[in-house]
């Protein structure tokens, strides 16, 4: 199993810093590892951005490490690399089932809450169709996200509803989500039935609530890695009964990626989303080592 990793934007020929203790890692362990340019990558220059990658002599696999990046830069790279006879363990119809919210939540709906969403071109074209969409959802608060990514940290600006039915608020909020998030959003909006979660405590610069979560990595629907979500709470040793969302991934197309979930002021644990495993971060206490030898089978 190759594993293909971002290089420096200044040195090419070394790991990005935020990625260099995996890169020695699965080095260590005698898994090949390979640098990409993730700066020519984004540039559309896909045959540069690979141009440091060996050419395999048989088709080999690979997982990539790194910073997420949108559908279509990640075909770009899939068929670069595919030209030197490095395949990635996704697919880029794989990649999209997870990075993308809409396209992973007919698996995981029974287990997470309730959710609609527009596409941007569709919000733009007539803000009605937001109002309508969320009347089936009363006058319940709601979490506000895109296809990929929330702004959680700026929870009362850009990511919380207190009431779904207040139009004022609700465009508001949006419009504040959709300004900050630029070029980088993705897809479209979704919006979700807020839940209140078991807290833990309150982040120390954004005052976001941080709740027991945890993030679970499967590598061929195998659980890898089971990992506290949250580096700034400190965790009880509770732990959840993972079999239900064991059996769930074993339905999810996908051949590595990972699921978030929570537990409920209720006790109930549930799904926040899953997320493809090549763009998912480790946290700090995460035993690296053992993690990469998953790989080694």
């Amino acid at each position: 199993m190759n594993i293909i990793f971002c290089s420096d934007p200044l040195d090419p020929k070394t790991a990005d810093a935020d990625y260099e203790l995996e890169y020695r890692t699965a080095a260590g362990l005698g898994l090949p590892v390979e640098l990409i340019s993730l700066e020519d990558l984004l540039d559309r220059q896909a045959a540069r951005a690979v141009r440091r990658v060996r050419e395999a002599a048989t088709a080999e696999p690979a997982i990539y490490r790194g910073w997420m990046m949108k559908p279509e830069h990640y075909e770009q790279l899939y068929t670069a690399l595919q030209q030197k006879n490095i395949h990635l363990i996704n697919t880029p119809e794989q990649y999209v089932l997870c990075h993308h919210f809409p396209h992973s939540y007919s698996f995981i709906q029974d287990h997470t809450p309730e959710s609609r969403w527009l596409d941007i071109a569709a919000i733009h074209s007539d803000i009605n169709r937001v109002h309508d969409m969320l009347a089936s959802f009363g006058s319940q608060p709601l979490l506000l996200k895109d296809y990929v990514k929330s702004r959680k940290h700026e929870w009362e600006e850009a990511c919380y509803i207190p009431d779904a039915s207040d139009r004022k608020q609700v465009e508001k909020v949006l419009r504040t989500f959709i300004e900050r998030q630029g070029d980088g959003l993705n897809g479209g909006v979704v919006f979700r039935e807020y839940v209140e979660l078991e807290k833990l405590g309150a982040h120390g610069k954004s005052g976001m609530p941080l709740s027991k979560e945890y993030r679970l990595f499967f590598y061929r629907h195998r659980l890898i890695a089971a990992q506290n979500y949250w580096e700034e709470a400190t965790y009880d040793g509770e732990r959840p009964d993972l079999s239900v969302f064991v059996a769930i991934a074993q339905r999810i197309r996908s051949s590595f990626f990972t699921m978030d979930i929570a537990k409920t002021t209720a006790g109930e644990w549930l799904i926040i989303e899953v997320g493809d495993g090549q763009v998912s971060g480790l946290q700090d206490r995460t035993d690296v080592e053992a993690f990469y030898r998953s790989f080694l089978d």
